[in-house]
């Protein structure tokens, strides 16, 4: 008897190079395993059936089936020990198979088994040599479970998303007559790669469901007679809870996947699967969406039940967002700016920084309320007067409030005078812009932007959506610095003035936080995050003391009257300024303010002076108990 051989061989087929044979003595089995192996990676099945001892029809439909059965993007091979005892050998190897759809490579150990014939090493040809697991009457198969997508939360763990409605086409693979031809007819309708559609029906457990395309309600209406008219297609209506609620364009709302951005974000997409379209829907899409659990099985072929399982893979956990948001709040904000003007409305709260609600009318609640770019005229005055106080600024101090004045060349002029010499207090409670201009001289410009620093304008917000803290030009003149104490050359976002009086009610400036779980996406193609937050400012107590009066007075002697209501004292400052933006006149009205620890700023596009304090006095008022 001849002794066994161990010849260790830790190569790859690429390198199993036909001229290696002479390497050994002959007859060999090593160019069998070549040929066989090499045939199978590469899907030359015929190539890989000549070097078999069965009936060589047998052999190519059975590798075939098992690409097909696994949805095999590749199948690759490396080879280990080759043992030979007289006419029969083994060789060890490894199966490394890319399951496709950004699914785990699936790695297997088998043993492949050689006998001589007639002078020519075959492969003794069983079920086994595909895995050493399968055998007669059975097949390989792929089992997708998709996690559903999970939810946005808000800050009570309350979801902040409601039943859609969608239509998924789908079919079971063992009542199809003809695969290929459900899967080219739905291709033509959808535009989803017909191999894909038919690799999927072939690959999955054949009394299984396989979904294969969704449409929302207004596509499924236009496609539905083609639909219906595929022969083993069904359609199951589903109602996902996806739809927004309330700050919807924050929320964000979600697609059905398409061919576009299926291609686009590649696996695990299937049909049934949603795709972020704007909002924390988008910027938290591989968080709530995760990955679908995969596993490969073993079916039996009489009765379809699975034998055994062989891998699976968890894939990814998907997982909830967690808001700051606060329904109810929420609510009460939708109300404050339901009126005919477009309005925006952010609130906070003052203690933490963390967004309780974002309402609009008429504006977007991301692109405005967020990252909008507004001048916020005399609200403003709370940043600069906390430059002038540092600048020795006397609150009780005449200054006149004129209905006209120029500084430094610029002009300011002022509506509704109230008195000829009235205090600073008065000036700053009625936002009088041409006596808050006057005071331009007494304070550096150094200052003022050392203010604006303080009170967060200009800082970078770690938000995972797009914002805007403010920007607040360089003033080098009379002019310029009038500008700035007036508001007119700055600009803000309503989020940011909300944080300027979250900062004044807590003595202590923090960034905003609308998510509190995760705190940031993974990936955001929109959102550049810098390399840490923004830490907390403190700011100076003496002067914060003398905002907090100055702001008291606004509510109860000034402008901003209309924001008072019954429970704990308002504080805020109301403003009106106009603007242009591209050869447009607009006009805002403004209350910047707080009651108890929830700051808030109001932004009403309008004429009419008093509309913020308005609309901040329905929101105070729908929040006493």
């Amino acid at each position: 008897m001849t002794a066994r051989r161990p010849l260790r061989l830790a190569l790859t087929l690429a390198l199993l190079a036909p001229g290696l044979t002479a390497c050994f003595e002959e007859p060999s089995p090593h160019e069998a395993i070549r040929d066989f192996l090499v045939g199978w990676q590469t899907g030359d099945y015929e190539m890989a059936a000549r070097r078999a001892d069965a009936d060589p029809a047998t052999v190519v439909k059975a590798l075939g089936d098992a690409s097909l059965h696994l949805d095999a993007a590749s199948i690759r091979f490396a080879l280990g020990t080759i043992n030979r005892e007289g006419d029969t050998a083994s060789a060890d190897f490894s199966a490394e198979v890319n399951l496709g759809e950004n699914n785990p490579l699936w790695e297997y150990d088998s043993v492949l088994p050689l006998r001589l014939i007639d002078g020519r090493w075959k492969v003794h040809w069983s079920p086994e040599v595909v895995h050493p697991d399968l055998h007669e009457g059975q097949r390989l198969a792929v089992k997708i479970d998709p996690e559903g997508r999970q939810p946005i939360i808000d800050r009570n763990g309350d979801t902040l998303q409601e039943d859609d409605t969608q239509f998924v086409a789908q079919v079971i693979p063992a009542n199809l007559t003809d695969p290929a031809k459900v899967c080219e007819e739905l291709s033509k309708i959808t535009g989803f790669a017909q191999d894909r559609l038919l690799s999927r029906i072939l690959s999955a457990p054949p009394t299984d469901a396989v979904q294969l395309a969704t449409f929302g309600p207004n596509k499924y209406r236009e496609l539905a007679p083609k639909l219906k008219a595929i022969t083993g297609l069904t359609i199951a209506e589903v109602h996902p809870p996806v739809a927004p609620k309330s700050p919807a364009q924050i929320v964000g709302r979600v697609n059905a996947v398409t061919p576009e951005s299926e291609q686009q974000l590649g696996g695990p997409q299937r049909a049934g699967d949603t795709v972020g379209r704007d909002g924390l829907q988008k910027a938290y899409q591989d968080q709530l969406t995760g990955s679908t659990e995969t596993r490969v099985v073993i079916l039996d072929t009489k009765t379809w039940e699975q034998v055994k399982e062989l891998k699976s893979w968890p894939g990814r956990k998907n997982t909830p967002v967690r808001t700051t948001l606060d329904t109810a709040m929420q609510q009460a904000a939708d109300l404050a700016v339901a009126g005919s003007q477009p309005a925006a409305l952010v609130a906070v709260q003052a203690s933490t920084g963390e967004i309780r609600a974002i309402a609009t009318k008429g504006l977007h609640q991301q692109k405005d309320a967020l990252a909008g770019k507004f001048p916020p005229g005399t609200a403003f005055s709370i940043v600069s007067t906390d430059a002038l106080l540092k600048n020795d600024l006397d609150t009780q101090a005449k200054i006149p409030c004129t209905a006209d004045r120029t500084v430094g060349g610029a002009r300011f002029q002022q509506v509704g005078v109230t008195a000829a010499a009235p205090t600073f207090e008065a000036d700053f409670a009625h936002g009088c812009v041409t006596a808050l201009a006057s005071l331009a001289r007494m304070v550096k410009s150094d200052d003022l932007l050392l203010s604006a620093q303080q009170f967060g304008i200009g800082a970078h917000w770690t938000l995972p959506l797009p914002g805007h803290s403010g920007h607040v030009p360089a003033p080098a003149t009379d002019a310029t610095r009038a500008k700035v104490i007036a508001g007119t050359s700055v600009q803000v976002s309503p989020l940011a003035m909300a944080l300027v009086a979250a900062a004044v009610q807590s003595g202590t400036w923090r960034p905003p936080v609308l998510v509190s779980s995760p705190a940031l996406p993974d990936v955001s193609s929109e959102v550049v995050t810098p390399a840490a937050p923004p830490k907390p400012i403190n700011l100076d107590p003496g002067r914060v003391a003398t905002l907090r009066t100055l702001m008291r007075a606004g509510v109860t002697s000034g402008s901003a009257k209309a924001a008072s209501v019954a429970g704990a004292e308002v504080y805020g400052v109301a403003s009106h300024v106009g603007f242009t933006e591209k050869k447009q006149r607009r006009q805002l009205s403004w209350f910047v303010g707080w009651q108890g620890d929830i700051a808030i700023a109001v932004m009403v596009e309008t004429g009419v002076p008093g509309a913020a304090p308005a609309v901040a006095g329905s929101f105070f008022g729908a929040l006493a108990p």
